[in-house]
């Protein structure tokens, strides 16, 4: 009875011995998981940012000159002094001008004396008609000398159109300059502040006026203003090559610009936004040849133990830390990012990043 009883434990205990062994311990299987983190694929513009980097301007930027050349007489403003509209900012030596304008009224008047004279000696028939329509003629051409010389007079001194901030000087006193040279260029702020910038050709031609930008500065780290393009040129600049454009800055009403800052920017083609492409963080692209490319995606759930699917995609361009694929992945769908490199196909893996992993 005793041995019975002793072969009966020993063959349950042999029993359960082996059960123990052929069932894996609760976290065995969660454990040969490998751990990887996910993101979930987005949609974004079909075309990359552009990027350009720019100086900041007044819209108006005047570049002021003489009418006629000669010798700097004055210059009556600083590089960065605001002036109010109709203060004076240069005026040339005169004496040659006046002379000059001086000359031209005295002969008008002796035209005029000579005119008065020839209608009466036409009245008595002294003169013939064709005698007097020459002095008209005359009067009126020394009237119109008179009247440039005066002209070139007044512009022989330059005051400011409208307010602004002289930006700079261009040449100084005493100098000889030509007619038509700039002498002072004037900022006015009272039409807002612009970048100017210039792309390359294969850039230009996806930008059009009225798309958005988004602008940083250096004078300000750390801070990001909006802009939208307000002018883009049809040709090319002969020096550089580049074609130039312009951008409205909108910055706070309380923040101080100054031209010439440099500015960088980012530009997205509104020609891009009528289509969309599929966005993935480029840590998830693996086995990359090309435009052709591969990643895993997250097939089951958290609970499931999910298993990583590897996937053939289309890279389209990279875009920062994102890689935008034309086909392969829809938007929605969940990608390994870290781990990826090291996977396998029908691997399973376990999500550590604390997201929820949606069943397909």
């Amino acid at each position: 009875m005793n041995l019975r009883f002793l072969r009966s434990v020993l063959l349950l205990s042999t029993a359960m011995t082996i059960m123990a062994c052929s069932e894996p311990a609760p976290n065995e299987a969660e454990s040969a998981a490998t751990p990887v983190r996910s993101a979930s694929a987005t949609q974004g513009p079909a075309a990359a940012l552009i990027e350009a980097n720019g100086l900041v301007g007044s819209r108006d930027e005047m570049r002021l000159s003489f009418k006629t050349g000669g010798i700097i007489r004055r210059l009556a403003v600083q590089e960065g002094e605001a002036v109010r509209q109709g203060a004076l900012l240069a005026e040339l030596e005169l004496t040659e001008i006046q002379a000059q304008a001086e000359q031209a009224a005295q002969l008008a008047a002796k035209a005029e004396r000579d005119l008065e004279r020839g209608e009466r000696l036409h009245a008595d028939q002294v003169i013939s008609l064709e005698a007097l329509q020459n002095l008209r003629t005359q009067a009126a051409v020394a009237r119109a000398a008179r009247d440039a010389a005066r002209f070139n007079l007044g512009y022989s001194r330059i005051t400011a159109p409208r307010d602004g901030v002289v930006l700079r000087k261009l040449v100084e006193e005493r100098e000889l300059v030509p007619p038509g040279q700039p002498v002072v260029v004037l900022g006015s702020a009272e039409r807002g502040y612009v970048v100017r910038f210039a792309l390359s050709d294969r850039d230009i031609v996806q930008i059009a006026v009225g798309d958005a930008a988004r602008v940083t500065l250096d004078a300000y780290p750390g801070r990001e203003f909006k802009g939208r393009v307000s002018e883009v040129s049809s040709a090319a600049d002969v020096r550089t090559g580049l074609f130039p454009a312009q951008l409205q800055l909108d910055p706070p009403a309380d923040l101080r610009l100054a031209s010439g800052l440099v500015a960088k920017l980012q530009l997205a083609p509104a020609r891009a936004a009528s289509n969309e492409l599929t966005y993935v963080p480029i840590a998830a692209i693996v086995e990359g040849d090309g435009r052709r490319a591969s990643v895993f995606i997250v097939d089951g759930t958290v609970a499931e133990r999910a298993v990583a699917r590897k996937r053939d995609v289309q890279l389209a361009f990279l875009a920062g830390t994102q890689a935008a694929l034309t086909s392969g992945v829809a938007a929605g769908e969940r990608v390994v990012t870290e781990g990826a490199l090291y996977l396998v196909d029908d691997e399973r893996i376990r999500i550590v990043d604390g997201a929820t992993i949606a069943a397909r």
